[in-house]
């Protein structure tokens, strides 16, 4: 299975909801996504401001690629991501660019 450093926001509960960055994989054929013990299948663009579904709960989420300035957010805002202790230092170094990560708060 590949893997790849993703933004995670759970649209559960309204517009915005808990966020975070982790390492995601992708089944054998691409059409699941594991995190987390938890598995993701595409809405194929029938979601509102979510793209996939959690499996078992039917939860919707919005998960993509991480962008390089932070702004993952599909509505900004305010709220804290989560950064995965096992992706932190990749996803700063690779993905903002910075050579070690900043301090946690």
């Amino acid at each position: 299975m590949t893997s790849r450093i993703m933004y995670i926001e759970s649209k559960a509960n309204g517009l915005q909801g808990p966020a975070r960055i982790g390492r995601v994989t992708f089944s054998k054929t691409g059409k699941t996504l594991h995190y987390r013990g938890r598995q993701f299948r595409s809405l194929k663009g029938r979601g509102f401001k979510a793209n996939y579904y959690d499996l078992e709960t039917g939860e919707e989420y919005w998960i993509s690629g991480p962008k390089n300035d932070g702004n993952d957010r599909l509505y900004g805002g305010s709220l804290d991501v989560t950064i995965d202790e096992d992706v932190r230092e990749e996803y700063w170094h690779s993905i903002r660019g910075l050579e070690r990560p900043p301090s946690p708060r």
